[in-house]
């Protein structure tokens, strides 16, 4: 995979890239990335890359012009046709399928806005996706941007180290994942439950099961899907 990050702050963003996984995944060659400021891209003799919005308003909006060339730029650099993401308040809230979509793809190009906000001809005319991280606003897209990408890298084949941690991440089972404990097995009074310590992997698997669903019913009852909920996964809810 190849990402590119369209953003007129990338300072903001190459740290991000340069620790913990995004920089192991890096160097297991399992993605690269190109942060480009699109600002180098303006054909206004004073490199600007934002106007007055027609019809007056508060702020100043995202001219067309230096985004639409940049993202030609990147997608001719590589020739591929890339899945361009919008990182906007408007868009589509992003979840962990989302990610899982993503992950798919070999290219994706992401635009950072700044400002009041975008020219419509690029939302319309040029981007794939508009994915928002939450219903707040926030000074710039490289927050979400960088959001999106952690949550996308780790899910590459062979990123993580053990391969089964992505697949029992909270959301990626419709469920909250259950609870951990490790050593010791007794911190100031506070044990960590006998079947964890018993080595009988099938009652172990039964008792995540059962806290998996437990949690997510108390503190996401907005992601069970009834139809979707087993006899036994039912009958652990106290359901009928």
């Amino acid at each position: 995979m190849h990402i590119d990050v369209l953003t007129l702050f990338p300072e903001m963003i190459s740290g991000v890239f340069n620790a913990s996984i995004l920089k192991k995944a890096q160097e297991k060659e399992k993605f690269s990335y190109n942060l480009v400021n699109f600002r180098d891209y303006s054909e206004n003799k004073h490199m600007k890359v934002d106007d007055y919005p027609y019809g007056g308003g508060a702020g100043m909006v995202l001219t067309p012009q230096p985004v639409f060339d940049a993202v030609d730029a990147v997608a001719n650099d590589k020739q591929t046709d890339p899945r361009v993401i919008l990182m906007c308040p408007q868009g589509e809230t992003y979840n962990q399928q989302k990610a899982q979509e993503l992950a798919e793809e070999d290219h994706l190009v992401f635009i950072c806005g700044h400002y009041e906000g975008y020219d419509e001809r690029i939302r319309e005319h040029l981007v794939t996706d508009e994915i928002s991280i939450g219903d707040y606003v926030l000074t710039g897209g490289e927050l979400g941007a960088m959001v999106v990408i952690d949550s996308v890298v780790r899910l590459l084949p062979d990123v993580l180290g053990n391969e089964e941690s992505a697949p029992e991440d909270s959301f990626s089972t419709g469920l909250l994942e259950h609870p951990h404990y490790t050593r010791p097995a007794d911190f100031r009074g506070m044990k960590v439950p006998d079947i964890l310590l018993s080595g009988d992997h099938a009652k172990i698997a039964e008792w995540r099961r059962r806290e998996s669903l437990k949690r997510t019913y108390e503190r996401r009852k907005d992601l069970f899907d009834e139809k979707c909920l087993s006899e036994a996964d039912k009958k652990i809810l106290g359901k009928k």
